[in-house]
């Protein structure tokens, strides 16, 4: 593939408080602890003391979620205090989801091989951390494949890690491609947890990859002091908030809100907040459960698996259970890290560093000979509909399709009009002023008639051009963000290797990978 690298400002997708983040612009400083260069590795690796028990409780929790799976990785790295992970994180998506889900893992797997050779005393451990509890079903139940949109439909509820996947047998009748992965990995197991182990152990587990579940008991165990803490003083609310505001003081919009509970309550079919009534009860939201203070607290201490983070506390958890050193995210979730650093100094847990992952165009061949043919450039390709037909077409013209040099000659003799009559009368100014601009909104309507016309003229090659912007940014949503990488890898069986070789996760730039 040939690659070529845009600044992410360029292309228009970002937020202003992600991209002043890469900027490293001095306002956001006291937002995280360093910015993730290489170099910031050797010091974020002496800062990161992990308990040995700790370790023994992960890798233990580890060995018996792959206890299924033929092939698993060797765990026992994760027992030597020299070994830490860099981790990212999404949702069950069916399929693996959006394309940009694959781009976080291989962006984390390459990190972890960038660290090893640059550290070489270390052992880096790449870790996806499966969203097994987040209950929002409508998020992950759909994907696209060739321009096709596939629903799971379920009347399961709660966390998504728990349903059952063999439902979707019903998608594979509907689906024309023959996906043995998938349909081994959703109609041979009996969580979508597992079904998601088992086939990105087959994608990536030769890579060194690690998926972890948190929804465990024991893991939740050695979380239990923090929330415990929660339940009874309810601090990361107030923490969080108090960055909220300095972030929106200084003009950022933010992307999450805390509660008082940050935490659910989760039991099978159920993922409900917890609300703490003024009498000091609590109850799970929109159900009949309520319990005393130590009740709660009694819960907590028997079945901690029964108490999931939610957004504001899942970072935590997951700092409090992985060695890890950074968290590779997407352009929302590194602006909502920088919101939570209080709460990490409150519980004093070293902040990872915050990585934005690689972001991708892939251009199969017919789609990149197009584009050297119509003469586009990356900006090109990331500008509007309108923005880029009319620069086309300005390009490619043979005729000069606005009247600048008649506007210059008009606009003197306009001037002199004005002059002239209000020598006679200066009331007549608002008169000559209201025919100038009358006079100066037909030009804007001939010049837009005429390239009209041209777009015309040029029809094939505007068709061409549109063609490609839309296998690019389908219904005008970046490919990565509306595609699956199915769609590529059935037709090239090493597109995901040409990531793993391509990627750089230490380039915070836009790559645009044009096959030949």
């Amino acid at each position: 593939m040939d690659c070529q690298y845009l600044p992410l400002e360029s292309t228009g997708q970002f937020s202003p408080l992600f991209l002043d983040y890469l900027a490293q612009k001095d306002s956001l400083r006291s937002f995280y602890s360093q910015f993730p260069d290489l170099a910031a590795f050797e010091e974020q690796i002496q800062n990161r003391s992990f308990d040995p028990k700790k370790r023994k409780v992960l890798v233990d929790a580890l060995n018996r979620q792959y206890q299924s799976i033929d092939h698993k990785p060797d765990f026992s790295v994760l027992l030597d205090t020299n070994t830490f992970a860099v981790t990212t994180g999404h949702q069950l998506n069916i399929f693996t989801g959006p394309l940009y889900i694959i781009y976080k893992l291989v962006t984390t797997i390459k990190l972890a091989r960038k660290l090893k050779e640059t550290y070489p005393n270390y052992n880096f451990v790449p870790v996806y951390w499966m969203a097994t509890e987040d209950h929002d079903f409508a998020e992950i139940n759909h994907f696209s494949l060739f321009g096709r949109t596939h629903t799971w439909q379920t009347e399961q509820r709660g966390a998504v890690g728990r349903m059952n996947p063999q439902e979707l047998k019903s998608l594979f009748v509907q689906i024309p491609e023959k996906l043995v992965l998938f349909e081994k990995a959703y109609l041979s197991h009996e969580t979508l947890a597992d079904a998601v182990r088992y086939y990105i152990n087959e994608l990536f587990g030769a890579e060194g990859l690690i998926c972890l579940d948190a929804d465990d008991a024991e893991l939740k165990r050695v979380f239990a002091p923090i929330m415990r803490d929660e339940l009874l003083i309810q601090k990361s609310g107030e923490l969080v908030q108090q960055r909220t505001e300095q972030l929106e003081e200084l003009g950022y919009k933010t992307v999450i809100a805390p509660r008082d509970i940050n935490l659910f309550y989760l039991d099978d079919q159920l993922r409900e907040r917890l609300e703490r009534r003024d009498d000091g009860t609590y109850r799970v939201l929109h159900k009949s459960l309520q319990f005393t203070e130590a009740e709660l607290l009694a819960q907590l201490d028997e079945h901690p698996e029964r108490f999931s983070p939610n957004v504001v506390l899942r970072p935590l958890y997951q700092e409090t259970i992985l060695p890890n050193l950074a968290y590779i995210g997407g352009p929302s979730e590194v602006p909502y890290w920088l919101q939570l650093k209080g709460v990490f100094d409150h519980y004093e847990t070293p902040f990872p560093l915050l990585m934005p992952r690689n972001f991708a165009l892939y251009v199969p061949a017919v789609s990149a000979r197009r584009i050297l043919r119509l003469g586009l450039t990356p900006e090109e390709l990331f500008q509007d509909d309108i923005t880029l037909k009319r620069a086309y077409v300005e390009h490619h013209t043979r005729h000069i399709l606005k009247f600048d040099n008649e506007n210059k000659t008009i606009n003197k003799a306009l001037d002199a009009m004005l002059s002239k009559a209000m020598m006679v009368d200066p009331t007549l100014e608002k008169a000559v002023l209201a025919e100038t601009k009358r006079f100066a909104n037909a030009v804007a309507r001939l010049e837009k008639k005429m390239r009209r016309a041209e777009e015309r003229n040029q029809e094939t090659g505007v068709r061409q051009l549109m063609a490609v912007k839309n296998e690019l940014f389908p219904n005008g949503t970046p490919q990565e963000r509306s595609e699956n990488y199915l769609t590529f890898y059935l037709n090239d069986k090493e597109f995901l290797n040409k990531l793993l070789a391509t990627f750089n996760p230490l380039d915070y730039r836009m790559q645009i990978c044009l096959e030949s």
